[in-house]
């Protein structure tokens, strides 16, 4: 916890806003993407299905492949507590929904679905696009088809797996990773292992969003290690997510962002 907080203090001292951004490619995507002080009409239908699995008291037993909780003791939990304490926020929900809105990706990877909500986001962001989620645990899955569903959230695929199976056996090719969410397994080792595998099929208009890059030491050290890689041209720190683009027009660039 320690860690966590003098994490975030060192970003709030290194954080900048749009004015702080000289690249035109991230000044536009600040300025028409993160502060985009739109209400869309998509943030009801977002409200309502966190709503709806906050209502929802019923227990479940979790699968949990990751790297653990630091909430939960036990791997009994209730769907509302899940929904409270390990989903997407409402703020970065609403945020997702908006970068996928902003660039329109016709194909979305997600490693972990969980309960549906970041799903939902992206699904709404662009209703023409395919997404495929991952998710190891089959009765948090199960609840995020059936919210997705009574959503009329039409475009979205559910695979019940163990991601590093998925992504080593699974022929992926461009057409299903122009952008990716990571959401699984928060430690190096696996993040790592992700990034590695994926690598192969980035396009010059690949965007990858890394969820919990400051979660703890571990990820931290993915983060610079991924942040460092030669391919990766661009980077934005936003504290609880870190996202990457491969653009080979843009200048070299790591941007701490506040979102």
């Amino acid at each position: 916890m320690l860690q966590h907080i003098k994490s975030y203090l060192n970003f709030l001292w290194n954080s900048k806003n749009q004015h702080g951004v000289h690249s035109p490619f991230v000044f536009d995507l600040v300025t028409k993407c993160f502060y985009d002080k739109k209400n869309y009409r998509e943030y009801s239908i977002l409200k309502n299905y966190r709503n709806s699995l906050l209502e929802n008291k019923n227990t479940i037993e979790v699968t949990d492949f990751g790297a653990g909780s630091r909430v939960f003791k036990s791997n009994t939990r209730a769907t509302n507590q899940i929904a409270k304490n390990a989903g997407i926020s409402s703020k970065r929900a609403e945020l997702l929904f908006r970068i996928v809105n902003y660039f329109q990706p016709e194909n979305i990877l997600e490693i972990g679905t969980s309960l549906g909500l970041a799903t939902s986001a992206m699904s709404l962001g662009n209703k023409n696009a395919k997404i495929i989620t991952l998710e190891g645990c089959p009765n948090t899955m199960a609840i995020a088809k059936n919210q997705c569903q009574l959503q009329n959230l039409n475009n979205i695929e559910f695979v019940n797996t163990k991601f590093e199976n998925y992504l080593r056996n699974c022929q992926l090719n461009t057409e299903h990773c122009q952008l990716i969410y990571f959401d699984g397994n928060h430690s190096k080792k696996a993040t790592l292992e992700y990034f590695e595998l994926l690598l192969p099929i980035i396009t010059n208009d690949s965007v990858w969003i890394f969820d919990d890059i400051h979660w703890s030491q571990d990820m931290e050290e993915a983060w610079e290690i991924i942040k460092n890689h030669t391919k990766v041209t661009v980077t934005i720190d936003t504290f609880q997510w870190g996202i990457v683009f491969f653009r080979i027009e843009q200048k070299r660039e790591h941007f701490v962002i506040r979102a």
